[in-house]
């Protein structure tokens, strides 16, 4: 996958990694499309701005025909709510599944035909493979969906050679870390080893060693990882 001179779609581009992988995109020579709910909180030069809700299907459909040819989808736009499996309300579980599940399957459908040949990148999570607190709990479960959902597209999208990459990660310094108080990776870093890899031809990206510890527990006895999830995650 080439990205110098292709053309890309980021969802949620108007912050955090959404914005650094529009930025970093241009960078490297491709024209972009920088989607978000709000037009006017794009301000990514020399990107295109497009309104796009990506749980509203007709938001969907209308960004949709205003774009052409499209070799490059990054799925980035998600939320993270406080939402545990067995609290009193599922409004914030649905809210996850909508956007991060949903959401994104939706926008890959809309634009996966004209995608033969081009790449996709789902921005997944560490929380896809582990749960550490209840009010996380929704939000892993729609993750833990969306890498089903990245994996089951590679295999449906396999005869039009479009590649699916999934970045995991753990820890980046956007607004939904900005509470914890613990080293963070710039996106910029993370948006550099997602598009390394994707050009590579990587169907998966880990970011960081939290994640790459995550991954790799998950081949053994998870009372272990679950008896110390802190230690298992920073040793």
């Amino acid at each position: 996958m080439q990205i110098n001179g292709s053309t890309a779609l980021v969802t949620g581009a108007n912050r955090g990694l959404g914005k650094a992988f529009a930025e970093a995109l241009l960078a490297r020579g491709a024209t972009v499309y920088a989607t978000a709910r709000r037009l006017d909180s794009i301000d990514t030069p020399g990107a295109i701005a497009l309104q796009m809700d990506i749980t509203d299907p007709a938001s969907i459909e209308a960004a949709a025909r205003e774009v052409g040819d499209l070799n490059i989808l990054i799925n980035n736009a998600g939320t993270s709510t406080d939402a545990p499996l067995l609290g009193p309300s599922l409004e914030n579980i649905s809210r996850d599944l909508d956007t991060n599940f949903w959401g994104t399957l939706n926008v890959t459908r809309a634009f996966a035909p004209r995608l033969a040949g081009g790449a996709i990148l789902n921005v997944i999570s560490a929380l896809s493979w582990y749960t550490i607190a209840p009010g996380s709990n929704g939000y892993a479960a729609s993750k833990a969906a969306e890498w089903s959902l990245t994996n089951g597209i590679r295999i449906e999208l396999a005869e039009q050679k479009t590649l699916v990459t999934a970045l995991a990660l753990a820890i980046a310094d956007t607004d939904m870390m900005a509470g914890y108080d613990i080293p963070k990776l710039a996106p910029h870093v993370v948006v550099a080893q997602a598009l390394d890899g994707m050009e590579a031809g990587k169907i998966e990206v880990i970011a960081d060693k939290p994640t790459a510890n995550v991954k790799a527990s998950l081949s053994g006895d998870p009372a272990l990882f679950y008896a110390d999830i802190t230690g298992n995650l920073f040793r």
